[in-house]
């Protein structure tokens, strides 16, 4: 018997197979109890985001301004902290020129630099 190592036998295995689920699904691997009433066959809920899109960009005749601190105030937290644009949804043009607007705001005193502490009886 003569091994030949350069002629090899290949399987026929799928060019491109599907990624498994992490979790849940409704296969016979599948031994742990039924959760139909929570969010689908597995159990858990899916987290499906959309796509954030800056109301800047769409809104063309809007603008920045530091003296509207109505619209400045929606861009930051409750404790005063200017809020990231993966909250916002704001493109990164529009994201410096709301940190700028709000840094005027807050050196004119139309915006505070902290959340104001509560009084302590």
């Amino acid at each position: 018997m003569e091994d030949n190592f350069n002629e090899v036998e290949v399987e026929d295995v799928p060019a491109v197979t599907a990624p498994r689920p992490r979790s849940g699904g409704s296969g016979p691997e599948d031994s742990g109890p039924s959760h139909e009433g929570r969010g689908g066959p597995g159990g858990k809920r899916r987290y499906v985001g959309r796509q954030k899109v800056c109301m800047f960009c769409v809104e063309r005749n809007r603008k920045i301004d530091y003296k509207d601190f109505d619209t400045l105030r929606r861009f930051l937290t409750e404790r005063a902290k200017i809020r990231p644009r993966r909250q916002t949804g704001t493109c990164a043009r529009h994201q410096r020129a709301i940190a700028r607007a709000i840094k005027r705001a807050r050196h004119l005193a139309l915006l505070p630099f902290a959340a104001s502490q509560a009084q302590e009886l």
